[in-house]
């Protein structure tokens, strides 16, 4: 990838915030940042697409809006990171692959990819499948609902405990099967 070492700025954070049933400010609010990105990065944000559970119509989530963008190498820092901590994104991930940004109040989290990343196409597949759906955004919904009874002393833990789920919908999307 780009040979770094993982970085989590800030450390371990509990999952702290519940699910909320849909809001339609969660797409204004994507648009606010896709329009402060593009205004950053200009040309270099090859892609800005609303992601996860907040793009979905009709599907409970956290109330964090996640943004996936695309540059060229997200190895070189220097093409996008300070340009969007100048925009007042902070950094919250460093790994191989992928950096993440968020707002200071958290509700908002930039997930930067290389373009041609697979991830960014699992993203969009998902969320394509969950808004076309309803059966798997009513199973996606009733895990998380059930995920979110349990105490997670550390965010990502809890969005690993989707991942069998998660791969399960992508397999039918990409399949085509119901």
């Amino acid at each position: 990838m780009d040979g770094i070492e993982p970085e989590l700025i800030g450390g371990i954070e509990p999952l702290r915030v519940g699910l909320s049933d849909y809001r339609e400010e969660w797409a204004r609010t994507f648009e606010e940042h896709r329009v402060r990105i593009r205004e950053a990065l200009g040309d270099r944000a090859l892609v800005v697409e609303h992601i996860g559970s907040t793009s979905v119509p009709g599907l409970a989530a956290k109330p964090i809006v996640d943004i996936v963008v695309a540059v060229a190498d997200v190895a070189d820092e220097r093409d996008y990171l300070d340009d969007l901590l100048g925009a007042g994104y902070l950094l919250r991930v460093r790994e191989p692959g992928h950096r993440l940004v968020r707002t200071p109040e958290r509700d908002v989290h930039v997930h930067i990819y290389r373009r041609g990343d697979p991830a960014i196409e699992a993203y969009l597949v998902l969320r394509d499948r969950l808004r076309s759906d309803r059966e798997d955004r009513a199973l996606y919904e009733s895990t998380k609902r059930e995920l979110m009874t349990r105490e997670w002393a550390d965010m990502n833990a809890y969005a690993d405990a989707k991942t069998g789920v998660i791969l399960g919908i992508l397999e039918r999307a990409r399949s085509g099967r119901v």
